[in-house]
This record gives C-alpha cells, sequence and structure tokens, in this order.
C-alpha cells in the first residue's frame, strides 16, 4: 500500500472515531442541554437535532478532508509539471474544502429550528 493510500485511510479513521465520540456524547448529554434551552419542549426532539446536527458535520468534514487529500495530491502532480497553474490548483482547493463549510451550515440551520 502506498504511504499517501495509508495515511488517508489513518485520517479518515480517526475523524470517523472523533465524529463517533462527538455524536454518542451529544446523543447523551441533549437531554440535559434540551432542559436548560428555551423553547424546546420536548427532549427527544432535541436529542435528534443534536445528533442530525453532529452527524451533518461529521459526514461534510470527512468528505472535506477526502476531497481535499484527492484534489490536492493531483494538484502537486500538476504544479510540478506547471508551476504557472497555482492560481487554478488554489481555487480547486478551495472548492473541495466548501464542503465542510456546507455541512457547518447545516449544523447551524439545525439549531436556529431548535428556537
Amino acid at each position: 500500500m502506498k504511504p499517501a493510500a495509508a495515511l488517508l485511510i489513518a485520517a479518515t479513521t480517526l475523524a470517523g472515531v472523533i465524529a463517533t465520540i462527538a455524536l454518542s456524547f451529544l446523543w447523551t448529554a441533549a437531554p440535559a442541554m434540551a432542559a436548560e434551552a428555551p423553547g424546546v419542549l420536548d427532549p427527544e426532539v432535541a436529542r435528534w437535532a443534536f445528533a442530525s446536527a453532529a452527524a451533518a458535520v461529521a459526514v461534510s468534514a470527512i468528505a472535506a478532508g477526502y476531497a481535499v487529500a484527492q484534489v490536492g495530491s493531483a494538484a502537486i502532480g500538476a504544479l510540478a509539471e506547471k508551476p504557472e497553474l497555482f492560481g487554478r490548483v488554489l481555487i480547486l482547493v478551495g472548492l473541495a474544502e466548501g464542503i465542510a463549510i456546507y455541512g457547518l451550515i447545516v449544523a447551524v440551520l439545525i439549531f436556529n429550528r431548535l428556537g
């Protein structure tokens, strides 16, 4: 196995473990947080909201990490041959990183619906 592939597998595994820990923490702590939050009547609704927000951020972060790894490795190869492509390559890596920002926006929208 190539070192880059092993590093990619290790990074996505670590991100998955961290996302699972965060999801389990939010799943168990949601009723206590819902009791403190005004306007939330049902702790079960808050539990699902926190879990879905955590899942949105976790999945989008893993997808963005994978996309940046793929685009970044191709970008380094392209820059090694043609250094004048730096601006175009930077835009492509930024677009791949935007996936994580979309996950954060979805989580904020979910939290805004809670009240």
